[in-house]
């Protein structure tokens, strides 16, 4: 099997996280969490939008050389990042590229109303390090742009409720 970095798009409790980790589990790849990561860094200091955008530009730039050694190493990555921009889906396809290996974008492409009822779930368990409210969660999509096939990823899509 090829070295692969897997990426995940979706909005938010689309499934991204679960995916990955079942993804990783099956296939032997290195899971790396950009939610543990932050929230073991930064977690005192999330406490907006603006925080999360700050704290996750330090952490890509910080991972970014380890990561395309991990890849040259013959590691797959489960980058369990969201991939829900073009800008963050160019950086990932960048770490492909400069550890020669392939890149898999994997789409979870679920309406809102399921997101949203999966997110209230999710919020009421407490088993995420995040707890993202619908207002935010109506933010954050704002900025969500699905995948394009000019963007050079192979794109996976995952759907339905």
């Amino acid at each position: 099997m090829s070295t692969t970095l897997h990426l995940f798009c979706g909005k938010i409790a689309a499934g991204k996280s679960t995916l990955a980790k079942r993804l990783a589990h099956q296939s032997g790849a290195l899971l790396i969490s950009e939610d543990d990561w932050i929230s073991g860094l930064f977690g005192p200091e999330m406490e907006s939008f603006d925080d999360y955008i700050r704290c996750s530009a330090r952490l890509r730039a910080t991972l970014s050389p380890h990561l395309v050694a991990l890849l040259k190493a013959g590691n797959s990555i489960a980058l369990d990042f969201p991939a829900n921009t073009r800008t963050l889906r160019s950086w990932m396809r960048g770490i492909a590229e400069e550890a020669g290996v392939s890149a898999l974008l994997h789409y979870l492409d679920l309406p809102d109303v399921a997101c949203k009822k999966r997110l209230c779930e999710r919020n009421a368990s407490g088993a995420h390090a995040f707890s993202p409210s619908e207002a935010e969660f109506d933010l954050i999509s704002g900025y969500f742009e699905a995948p394009e096939t000019g963007e050079g990823l192979p794109v996976l899509v995952h759907g339905g409720p």
